[in-house]
């Protein structure tokens, strides 16, 4: 059953994924992003908001773990209390040295796998990456990391490579495009959405703290509760951090007066972010001026009024009237800039030369495709709102008319006059020979 509906899930974010337009909307911040690559989606509309180097792979850091997540939850979600794991040696040999992100976890120690979930998505725990790809990959890590790639490809991710569970060697790369389908198949997982949006979290007593208590903090400071100060964004509602030098990269999803995104900002470079802080967040920073600014200049709602008519085309065969106004059968709800006139959007109408009666209150005439900044942004039917009838008279007149225009009339015409002429030739032909031969006997 749960491999039955993780493949459910896969082709649920396929489907999503082919729905994407080709570009962004065309409309660009007044300041400068620094992040090298980036990418953001309107989750209501599937419109791409803003796209910079969203194909280009690059290094992705600790945005691997969300596969990782992705891969326990698929065959675990339902089990994350009742399964435990214990720490095995040999993962901190791997570890050592590369100033790795920790939870804390230590070597023989045994934790739930919904203990692994947080501690790879809050504090960023390395150890809890790797003792998940131990679990599931039989002892075996390149077992489990062939499991990552081949999940990212069925995910359709072009430029994404995995070479180890949590992100640590420069070999796994990404691209923003990959990192947004990844992040949006793992929100369909209920407890990855729930850790996501989580600041802190308990992981029990435990006698190496003063306290006595054990908590997990999340790097993600755009996160309501995480004290954050100025990187805290009322709309975030969750996300995933990575690093590996002097830049950041981060995924993430928000939510604000019903409309929700997903964006991506990949190599921020710590020089961008403008606050004195210990630890740098740049793309956290950058991410929350791309989405203020988003917040402020787009919002979602109907492109049509379907009281309002679009156009008009001519009636044939209908004494009613010359011509029909068409309405659009939906108001189709869209992004569209908060302030504008409209201008910046294109309505390209798909519709025949005339329209023959009878016609019927809501039938289809023809579509009509809304575009803003040469982005497709969704196709409507217009439809006729009153009956038309047809006059017979007419209708049987224009036959007729359509038939001595037709081809074959015109053939037909022309081989009855070329046997006509041919046969006015012949008869005056033999006419002649016959008045000749009759002369002929009369001299006779």
């Amino acid at each position: 059953m749960k491999k039955i509906c993780s493949v459910f899930l896969v082709l649920v974010i396929l489907v999503g994924a082919a729905l994407l337009p080709a570009g962004a909307v065309g409309y660009t911040p007044s300041f400068e992003v620094y992040a090298e690559a980036a990418y953001i989606v309107n989750l209501d509309t599937n419109i791409i908001v803003y796209e910079k180097e969203s194909e280009t792979p690059m290094v992705a850091a600790s945005l691997v773990k969300m596969m990782t997540c992705i891969l326990m939850l698929e065959s675990y979600q339902d089990q994350l209390d009742s399964i435990s794991v214990t720490s095995p040696a040999y993962i901190y040999d791997i570890l050592y040295g590369k100033n790795a992100s920790t939870a804390d976890i230590r070597s023989g120690e045994t934790v739930t796998l919904r203990q692994l979930l947080y501690a790879m998505l809050l504090p960023s725990g390395n150890e809890a990456a790797y003792m998940v790809a131990d679990y599931m990959g039989g002892g075996s890590i390149d077992n489990f990391v062939a499991r990552m790639n081949s999940t990212a490809q069925k995910l359709g991710c072009t430029g994404t490579v995995f070479t180890d569970p949590c992100g640590l060697d420069e070999g796994n790369m990404i691209t923003a495009r990959d990192a947004y389908l990844i992040l949006r198949y793992a929100m369909s997982f209920d407890a990855f959405v729930e850790a996501c949006g989580t600041p802190s979290y308990y992981m029990g007593e435990n006698p190496r703290y003063a306290s006595g208590a054990y908590y997990l903090h999340t790097t993600n400071k755009m996160l309501p509760g995480a004290n954050g100060a100025e990187f805290t964004r009322s709309y975030n509602q969750g996300g995933k951090t990575g690093t590996l030098g002097d830049w950041q990269n981060f995924a993430g999803w928000h939510t604000q007066n019903g409309e929700t995104y997903i964006s991506v900002v990949l190599h921020s470079p710590d020089s961008c972010e403008p606050y004195d802080y210990p630890t740098e967040r740049p793309a956290l920073y950058e991410t929350g001026e791309l989405m203020d600014w988003i917040y402020d200049t787009f919002s979602v709602h109907a492109a049509f009024d379907i009281s309002e008519p679009l156009t008009e085309i001519p009636v044939k065969y209908s004494t009613q009237t010359d011509s029909i106004i068409l309405y659009p059968a939906d108001g189709l709800m869209t992004l569209l800039p908060i302030e504008g006139d409209g201008s910046e959007s294109v309505k390209i109408f798909d519709l025949p030369e005339s329209v023959a009666a009878p016609i019927k209150a809501g039938d289809v005439i023809g579509t009509v495709t809304l575009q803003l900044s040469g982005q497709e942004l969704g196709t409507v039917d217009l439809i006729a709102t009153t009956d038309v009838a047809r006059n017979d008279f007419l209708f049987v007149l224009a036959k007729i008319g359509e038939f001595f225009s037709t081809t074959y009339f015109k053939v037909f015409l022309l081989t009855t006059l070329v046997l006509v002429g041919g046969y006015a030739a012949l008869y005056t032909i033999a006419t002649r020979q016959y008045r000749n031969s009759r002369r002929q006997n009369k001299r006779r």
